[in-house]
């Protein structure tokens, strides 16, 4: 990636001594650097969004290995951090009234996004009670096979030969998992065998919800919003994730698990202080993730965003082994090769199709140049 942005700011810095010469190659040049900057935008969100999701899991698994045992809470902090948008939210410019949608519009979309969050962030948090980090972050990463689906459907994404490959790939890395699930329900710390299946359908369930959700905001950015401001992507995590806090708040008290916190807190391993600390920088670190992904969304497409997510999904594994002591056994390393695997698929695919673009772009200049 890095390499890719240095070879194209060495590229814009040849094509840019020559803009003035005629029309064609300026508008060549101009094209170029319109899409290094889109590069330049990216690259904050992609590192929002790896370090975030990864500290998220860790923290989140944290807490839970620590003495925490409320699912609503888990899933509570993964969207109550939504104020600190508060401040960006403000110094943002709205863009013209005339080009945003009724207010009726954006009221039901963000709504109903929110409540799709809710649900997906509950069945994440289920999963990774019940799983050991590293089969939850590597059943994760099935995320991006949904997607592809999803995609394809709602986005109107072509399939190729290589995304057909990924599919094959990441599929086959879940089932490894299932495979394994008998030795994995005897070794975690939650022995049961049922609730070790629970936790594995509610990650792959909260997967494949991830994949639709983050295909419906692709849409909603292209053909319900239709504003190009980084308001548009503040906006589409503030509101959603102010109405899936409250939901967790119902849900907090409605199941009951509001009266254990105060003792959770006591009996937390590391103090009560480590226990407000987890838990407010779990919050921050997925409203980081949240963003980056978002971002992403709007700047590239919903499959983008989820390579990039499903990239840092194998490297948990590792950091699990370190912090939990996690078992690595042989399944585990194929799974999580295969998961790279299926990722660099993704990148390789999105590599062609930036080359046929700049093929595209060069066809243009030469017929242009034909005609002066």
């Amino acid at each position: 990636m890095i390499s890719f942005i240095m070879e194209a700011t060495q590229d814009l810095a040849h094509q840019t001594i020559g803009t003035k010469e005629d029309g064609p190659r300026s508008n060549l040049a101009l094209t170029n650097l319109k899409h290094y900057k889109m590069w330049l935008r990216i690259i904050p969100y992609i590192l929002f969004l790896l370090i975030g999701q990864t500290t998220g899991i860790l923290l989140g698994r944290l807490y839970f290995d620590k003495g925490g045992n409320s699912k609503w809470m888990a899933t509570f902090v993964q969207t109550a951090g939504f104020p600190i948008l508060i401040p960006l939210k403000l110094f943002l410019v709205s863009s013209p009234t005339s080009l945003r949608p009724p207010v009726y519009k954006l009221t039901l979309l963000y709504f109903v996004y929110g409540l799709l969050v809710a649900g997906d962030n509950l069945m994440y948090s289920y999963g990774l009670l019940y799983l050991p980090v590293s089969t939850y972050s590597l059943l994760c990463a099935s995320q991006l096979a949904f997607n592809a689906v999803t995609s394809f459907f709602i986005n109107a994404q072509k399939f190729t030969a290589l995304v057909l490959n990924s599919l094959v790939i990441l599929t086959i890395s879940a089932c490894l998992i299932a495979i394994n699930a008998d030795n994995e329900a005897n070794t975690s710390n939650n022995t049961g065998k049922g609730k070790f299946a629970l936790g594995f359908l509610c990650t792959l369930g909260a997967s494949a919800a991830l994949a639709f959700n983050v295909s419906v905001a692709q849409y909603s950015f292209e053909k319900v919003i239709k504003d190009n401001s980084l308001n548009t992507v503040v906006c589409m995590q503030l509101y959603p994730f102010i109405v899936a806090t409250c939901v967790c708040v119902i849900g907090l008290f409605g199941s009951g698990e509001w009266h254990t916190l105060n003792e959770e807190m006591r009996n937390y391993k590391m103090g009560g202080v480590s226990y407000v600390l987890t838990l407010t920088f779990t919050a921050i670190s997925w409203q980081l993730a949240s963003l980056g992904m978002l971002g992403l969304i709007f700047e590239v497409s919903s499959l983008f965003s989820n390579v990039i997510a499903t990239f840092s999904l194998p490297l948990v594994p590792i950091f699990a082994v370190v912090f939990f002591h996690d078992k690595m056994n042989g399944v585990k390393v194929i799974s999580m090769i295969l998961a790279m695997w299926g990722f660099l698929s993704y990148i390789y695919q999105h590599y062609l199709d930036d080359i046929e673009a700049k093929k595209a772009t060069k066809v243009k200049l030469d017929a242009s140049t034909e005609l002066f």
